[in-house]
């Protein structure tokens, strides 16, 4: 009797097991294609959650750089992209709080000129593909102003389709948790969007 073929996630996230127990060996090649199979939604995770920061890629290297070091000490309990996103949210997250510290008045300002930008609405008749871009920014822009918990849960739902089980172990917190995390951003990202909702 044949068995099944297993599914293409199931299948990836054997073969970076496999490879993870390679890197854990000091290779360098399973380690190239690591990085070539993730790097693509690390970087992209990286520089949602801080808004396009010109850093996304140096934060995402150092996001590889420490999984290089930790290869010894990873056990196949969880998938793997479970493990490679915790290591992303931590790196972010600290990111995150260091660039409060040290910018938290230019912060306000700069919100204070996107609002100015978003309610002019007098421009002269745009296109629609500029109406698309402002929308497209203006809901990048509503996302960046959401908790870090919050918005890394959005980032990992709706551009990575990660399941609830799976976001929930990023984030350290319970299935429920991370459901309850993103009806409040969806709540917070309606109203932040209401202008361009009610058009």
């Amino acid at each position: 009797m044949m068995m099944p073929a297993p599914s293409p996630a199931q299948s990836d996230s054997e073969d970076d097991v496999e490879l993870m127990s390679r890197v854990a060996k000091g290779d360098e090649e399973a380690f190239a294609a690591i990085v070539s199979r993730h790097q693509y939604a690390v970087v992209g995770t990286v520089s949602k959650m801080l808004g396009g920061s010109t850093d996304a890629e140096d934060i995402a290297q150092q996001v590889f750089i420490r999984l290089w070091k930790s290869a010894k000490k990873y056990k196949p309990t969880a998938k793997f992209t479970t493990y490679l996103f915790t290591i992303t949210r931590n790196l972010v997250f600290n990111e995150s709080r260091r660039r409060k510290r040290k910018q938290h008045s230019s912060i306000e300002e700069q919100g204070e000129e996107w609002g100015a930008q978003v309610v002019d609405n007098d421009a002269a008749s745009p296109s629609d593909e500029a109406l698309k871009a402002e929308l497209v920014k203006a809901v990048d822009k509503a996302i960046g102003n959401l908790p870090e918990k919050q918005r890394m849960a959005v980032i990992l739902r709706r551009y990575e389709n990660m399941p609830y089980e799976e976001i929930a172990k990023v984030l350290g917190i319970s299935v429920s948790a991370v459901k309850s995390q993103l009806f409040r951003a969806r709540s917070e990202l309606k109203e932040s969007l209401a202008s361009y909702l009610s058009v």
